[in-house]
């Protein structure tokens, strides 16, 4: 069965013809990461134009991809980075096979639309205009608890069998969620191979504690994910809290917020890392830039995870303004040609 067989189609004209502001993404990522709770399914991408070099439309790669090079793992954050929430499963897919990449940090929600989760339970913007958003909690919950996780592997197995490995599993929502949705999205991030989730990292050292718990019960990574005001003391202090309490540390946004390189952070806690952020931005919260020309020291870095054979995602968030004349995924692809040659 198609992973997004049982969903309805959204056409790919927003990301063909860029419909949304060229303005870094339509949306904050906090913003996203509410109406990607409406996942259905998605929009087909284009192939990549290949601007870096020809003037057609490329072919996809011959055979599965392989972005793992010199044993970093170059992989991307989807569907953020296609700024389409509406993604199905399998469009999210054939868009990183056009890019020839490998690995993911995928988002629950459209794995939770191909297990047949309905519209108005994972769309927020449906439950405040029914004004029944406690209640659709409720049933999302109640929902949660009979998942067939065999059905989660079957979504997983058409990844594996491309060539793609889900990694990453970004959870949003996850301070809010019961002991039993906890013990849910543990045990569904293993049953897609994930080795870690992936989430916001929170200002209340109680919530870091709580999840923490858990983390350490499953034996399974947290990556908190940091923002421009995420210090090197708020993750040292969420490491204290639990053994299995990681970073998601993004490089573009510690740059910007810490003026500082994230070089000697991760030096420091490289075992606590599960993925790294690639997007290069301006110190003192300057803006996002196509990778090279801002202050980020992304080459440094992914050399480093190379040079110590750290098991560290290098995860493209792609984020910054489209240039005039170009698109989507023309940029995502010269952001993974930018890491392919920092590492060859």
């Amino acid at each position: 069965m198609s992973l997004g067989e049982q969903h309805v189609s959204v056409s790919a004209r927003s990301i063909k013809n860029n419909s949304h502001p060229p303005f870094m993404l339509p949306h904050t990522r906090r913003e996203f990461g509410k109406l990607s709770l409406a996942a259905l399914a998605g929009a087909g991408l284009l192939p990549v134009l290949n601007r870096l070099g020809a003037a057609e439309t490329p072919a996809p790669p011959p055979g599965k991809p392989d972005s793992k090079v010199a044993g970093v793992q170059i992989g991307l954050n989807v569907p953020y980075s296609f700024a389409d929430p509406l993604m199905s499963g399998d469009d999210i897919l054939k868009s990183c096979l056009q890019l020839g990449l490998s690995a993911v940090e995928l988002r629950t929600q459209p794995v939770e639309a191909f297990l047949g989760v309905p519209v108005n339970l994972i769309s927020p913007k449906n439950s405040a205009a029914a004004g029944s958003a406690a209640a659709n909690a409720e049933q999302l919950r109640q929902r949660r608890k009979s998942v067939s996780m065999d059905r989660v592997k079957a979504f997983r197995k058409k990844y594996n069998a491309a060539g793609v490995r889900i990694e990453i599993v970004k959870v949003d929502g996850i301070f809010k969620m019961t002991d039993d949705e906890l013990d849910y999205v543990f045990a569904l991030a293993k049953a897609l191979g994930g080795r870690a989730i992936s989430t916001e990292i929170s200002n209340k050292d109680e919530e870091l504690k709580r999840l923490g718990r858990f983390a350490d019960q499953h034996r399974f990574m947290v990556g908190y994910h940091g923002h421009a005001t995420t210090t090197p003391a708020h993750w040292e202090s969420a490491f204290s809290f639990a053994k299995h309490n990681g970073a998601n540390v993004d490089l573009g946004h510690f740059v910007a917020g810490n003026n500082v390189s994230p070089v000697p952070f991760l030096k420091r806690h490289h075992d606590r890392i599960t993925h790294v952020h690639v997007k290069d931005r301006k110190m003192h919260n300057g803006p996002n830039t196509p990778f090279g020309a801002g202050d980020t020291p992304i080459a440094e870095v992914l050399r480093l995870i190379r040079d110590n054979q750290w098991n560290i995602q290098a995860t493209i968030e792609f984020e910054y303004k489209i240039p005039a004349g170009s698109d989507r995924m023309t940029e995502i692809a010269r952001a993974v040609r930018y890491c392919r040659e920092a590492l060859a």
